[in-house]
């Protein structure tokens, strides 16, 4: 019987990580989240394996300008139990825009991302500005990851 052996890739000086930046100026929450969930994977690059974490940086400006079809902007509800009785909390997604719509983005992006232990380094490259101001933090961003 022919034994075949699996040999796993490791990360070379090619894999390094870029850097993408997407600005969300009237674009589709979920269709957005898609193109930065692949980003932050690496399916967007030649040499993808699916057990490294060869994702690229993501930057995404202009959040509080994302716009949803339909109702959803007053429909929509995001859902957290305390555990306790009495002690479920809901918030529509205007509320949440009008607070942080950063964390909307991210929301969507982390139910895009698979739930294993990877999902956590992935969603930490992940930068979201309300606005066009991200030119300062760039840099720092560059030092913290290598690039």
């Amino acid at each position: 019987m022919l034994h075949r052996t699996t040999y796993t890739k490791t990360p070379t000086q090619s894999d390094v990580r870029d850097t993408v930046v997407i600005d969300a100026n009237k674009q589709i929450l979920g269709r957005l989240a898609v193109k930065i969930a692949l980003a932050l994977q690496g399916k967007n690059k030649v040499n993808f394996v699916r057990n490294l974490d060869m994702g690229d940086i993501v930057i995404v400006t202009n959040s509080k300008k994302i716009e949803v079809t339909g109702k959803k902007m007053d429909d929509k509800e995001y859902l957290y139990y305390s555990g306790y009785p009495g002690g479920l909390r809901r918030e529509k997604l205007k509320e949440r825009m009008e607070k942080d719509s950063g964390e909307v983005i991210r929301a969507a992006v982390k139910g895009m991302l698979p739930k294993n232990k990877l999902r956590a380094r992935m969603i930490s490259r992940l930068f979201i500005f309300p606005d066009d101001n991200y030119k300062p933090t760039l840099v720092q961003i560059q030092k913290k990851h290598g690039i």
